[in-house]
């Protein structure tokens, strides 16, 4: 498989779009393929993530428009809600931004959820080592909505953009312990709605503790994105702290995030719950402690 990497460089869509079904179905010999992947190539991935409702498939889209104006190249990751039947995503690229599906400067894949409870694909670090070998200037992940604390976009992008809607103001209390810890750029979208200003005046109050936890400005942008309106500045507080995070220090914490996600994924390799179902029916037999089951399987 390692013979699709020099074709994903230059640019081919079919060898990526080949390549991400074989890590994603983990079909025989994908390992070797992402052996050969080079050192990180540096380039910076925009998470994108939210409670559902909150307009980020229309974000998304207003910012493919704004850098695709720009003569950029950009490759988009959504993740969808996955169906209960196939674990195949439920909702497709075609409907959500058919603008682009066959636009030269832009290539977007759905990817299935599969189940998993923090928004994300269970190969999508290996998929956006892929995309990063590809010639994109940019490449955005947008995750399934999600709740309060199951978030994992920020063990993966460089840059974790949180979408909310000035009608959020319940949601902001309890998403403290979440959404509002890993925050790197706040949007209040659908900002010409009543109460815009006021959310984000009590956004920025709450906030303020986390401004020294962080040792820097989270910045709050107001949004509309489906008018294309504060999408630029919302772009350029993005752009800001992807400079303001060159260092050392911060890749290393990323790289051990994604090592630490990647290992426990392979712990669990082969483990599912329909083999555990069974084994537990069968212990059930001779009286049951769930400890002492999980034991055998640790």
């Amino acid at each position: 498989m390692q013979y699709l990497l020099p074709n994903i460089k230059q640019g081919e869509v079919k060898a990526l779009a080949r390549a991400i079904s074989f890590v994603e179905n983990e079909v025989e010999g994908y390992e070797d393929l992402l052996l050969g992947i080079d050192a990180p190539s540096g380039k910076k991935v925009v998470g994108i993530t939210g409670p559902p409702g909150a307009g980020k498939s229309t974000l998304v889209d207003a910012l493919i428009h704004l850098l695709v104006s720009e003569g950029k190249r950009v490759g988009i990751l959504c993740v969808d809600p996955s169906s209960p039947f196939n674990l195949g995503a439920l909702l497709g690229d075609r409907i959500r931004m058919s603008d682009w599906y066959t636009h030269k400067q832009v290539y977007i894949r759905s990817l299935a959820s599969r189940g998993s409870v923090g928004g994300l694909n269970p190969k999508i670090i290996e998929i956006t080592d892929l995309m990063k070998l590809a010639p994109f200037d940019h490449i955005i992940v947008e995750t399934v909505g999600v709740g309060q604390t199951e978030i994992e976009i920020a063990g993966l992008a460089d840059t974790t953009v949180v979408v909310m809607v000035p009608e959020g103001g319940d949601e902001v209390q309890t998403m403290k312990a979440g959404l509002m810890e890993i925050a790197d750029v706040f949007v209040v979208n659908k900002g010409d709605r009543p109460g815009a200003d006021a959310f984000v005046h009590n956004l920025e109050a709450m906030l303020a503790p986390a401004f020294y936890h962080k040792g820097a400005e989270i910045a709050i942008v107001k949004t509309t994105a489906s008018e294309q309106k504060g999408i630029q500045e919302l772009w350029d507080k993005i752009l800001q702290h992807q400079a303001l995070n060159e260092q050392a220090d911060r890749q290393l914490s990323l790289l051990a995030e994604k090592a630490y996600q990647l290992i426990r994924h392979k712990k669990m390799d082969g483990i599912n719950k329909r083999e555990l179902k069974i084994a537990i029916k069968e212990a059930q037999v001779e009286g049951f402690n769930l400890y002492q089951f999980i034991r055998k399987w640790t």
